[in-house]
């Protein structure tokens, strides 16, 4: 399977400032489902870290006080050790918004402070367009001399309250506040990867090109700045190490960087013109589906997105679409609730217009029937390419806020029939039928190895929609009876009445899910 049929060339990047590799071989992907799971994977190797070691990681929000365990260390606690005894800690968290907003200023902030205090150096990065965020969720670890221990983590998991959840689904006990159905301590479903080998070197490079740009860190107005140096914030980067040697070759898996930068003034170094390579992968990827596009995701709410989808189902009559998605959006209120309701609407029934027999829409509840917040982005394409990243199905991820994700491919090709279930001779391979099946038996509340009807992509969505229906039906029905297996249900959309859509529709366009390309590919319909 040549890697070109599936990945973006160079030229399909379509950013000539960037210096990292259009793709690493030779790499060993494994899924971390759950922020538990992550949790305690990113304790261990940061606790093998020795002084000159180096520590880099990006997020949206981070909570000094968010414990990774029960009883064992913070945040803060975990990345301020490891620069106390000699680790080099760098790290840039978005600048964000005031807390009374809901934002995240001040946690951003005490994390940066708690980390500089142990001799680390954390920057509060607001190089976005107006009303953006850095999204990604990153970090990098790098042992020089030591390489075969170097490991990177990215995906959709912030290092924040409400993400340390597990398989049993009762939420993090370090909580934020959410709309009402979620309850005090939201269940929360969330993905990370956990990547060895010469990919490391490319998620490293790319943390560099965002430290090492010139573009001044604080693009917020006079008011900030002037914050800023009142709070005698550091703002300048100081040089980091020499980057070392990629990771020696030590698996099957090709992975492609995919990324998110706006067009912005003044412009990246690193992208003059903006990266869209995450709209771009899934584009190209999403062009070659024949059978199952599995997928979850927290928003899906871009009609751009949902264009995709409807185009190509309409070419492929045997193509499925599978979505799992929240129940509610994680906001209520009279105001910030229509716009995040009528996005997804409008995507959802983009779709349904082709064939509705063949889009699967579901949520998730626990065994107390909590509604599950789906954070997950990950894709999963007939078995063959998958991706999991920080970026959600919406225009905003896609083209205004700063993202980053990885495509995989495997070499091992999958022996369990159907073997090749898109028809074009690629063949199933195990690492996507893999993070697919474990997904779903999650969901469905299988063992490990109880997903033989679930092969085939219409086995899957025979099995996933009677246990949606079943769970629905009693929910419905009073709860009568014992529950049934399963935490799935159908998810239902609600159309807005039309004086409330006359006012969330713009807002959801405008604020919601904005648009960061040139205007040139705006006209022209591009990514």
């Amino acid at each position: 399977m040549p890697p070109q049929e599936w990945l973006l060339s160079a030229a399909e990047r379509g950013n000539p400032d960037t210096s990292i590799p259009i793709w690493n071989t030779g790499n060993t992907v494994e899924p971390l489902i759950h922020g538990q799971s992550y949790f305690d994977r990113l304790v261990t190797e940061i606790g093998q870290l020795k002084a000159g070691d180096h520590l880099f990681f990006t997020d949206w929000r981070g909570d000094p006080d968010e414990r990774t365990s029960d009883d064992g260390p913070t945040v803060a606690e975990l990345f301020a050790a490891a620069a106390a005894r000699g680790v080099i800690v760098k790290g840039l968290l978005w600048r964000s918004h005031l807390d009374k907003l809901a934002y995240s200023e001040e946690e951003n902030r005490n994390l940066s402070d708690d980390i500089e205090a142990a001799g680390g150096e954390v920057l509060l990065d607001q190089r976005v367009r107006r009303g953006g965020s850095h999204h990604q969720k990153l970090v990098v670890l790098r042992h020089p001399g030591r390489p075969e221990l170097d490991i990177a983590f990215a995906g959709g998991i912030d290092l924040c309250h409400s993400r340390r959840d597990d398989a049993r689904h009762h939420g993090d006990p370090q909580a934020v506040q959410m709309a009402s159905p979620y309850g005090p301590n939201p269940p929360w479903h969330d993905l990370q990867l956990a990547l060895r080998g010469p990919v490391v070197g490319t998620l490293d490079q790319s943390f560099r090109e965002r430290w090492c740009d010139r573009v001044p860190l604080d693009q917020d107005g006079p008011i900030a700045t002037i914050t800023d140096r009142l709070r005698r914030e550091d703002m300048s980067p100081d040089p980091l190490p020499e980057q070392p040697p990629d990771p020696p070759a030590c698996g099957p898996h090709t992975v492609q960087v995919l990324r998110t930068y706006p067009a912005m003034r003044p412009p990246y170094g690193f992208a003059k013109l903006g990266e869209r390579s995450v709209a771009r992968g899934y584009t190209k990827a999403i062009k070659r589906a024949r059978r199952l596009i599995y997928l979850e995701d927290q928003y899906l709410w871009s009609k751009e997105v949902a264009q995709l989808f409807a185009e190509e189902m309409r070419d492929e009559p045997e193509l499925h679409l599978i979505a799992v998605v929240p129940r509610h959006p994680d906001v209520d209120g009279g105001f910030a609730l229509p716009p995040n309701l009528v996005g997804r609407e409008q995507a959802i029934e983009l779709c349904r217009q082709v064939d509705p027999d063949r889009v699967h829409v579901f949520d998730l509840e626990n065994h107390a029937g909590t509604p599950i917040y789906v954070h997950a982005k990950v894709c999963v394409i007939d078995d063959i390419w998958c991706s999991v990243g920080s970026d959600n199905f919406n225009r905003r991820s896609w083209t205004h806020d700063s993202e980053l994700s990885c495509a995989v491919l495997d070499e091992t090709r999958d022996e369990r029939e159907p073997r090749d279930p898109a028809g074009l001779g690629d063949g199933a391979r195990t690492f996507p039928r893999d993070l697919r099946l474990a997904l779903m038996r999650e969901h469905l509340d299988r063992a490990d190895g109880d997903d033989a009807d679930l092969l085939d992509p219409d086995g899957a969505v025979e099995a996933m929609t009677a246990a949606a229906d079943r769970l629905r039906d009693w929910r419905d029905g009073g709860r009568v009876g014992p529950r049934p297996p399963g935490r799935l249900v159908p998810h239902e959309t609600e159309r807005l009445p039309w004086h409330q859509r006359l006012w969330a529709l713009p807002a959801y366009r405008l604020v919601y899910d904005p648009d960061g390309r040139p205007w040139r590919d705006r006209r022209h319909a591009r990514w």
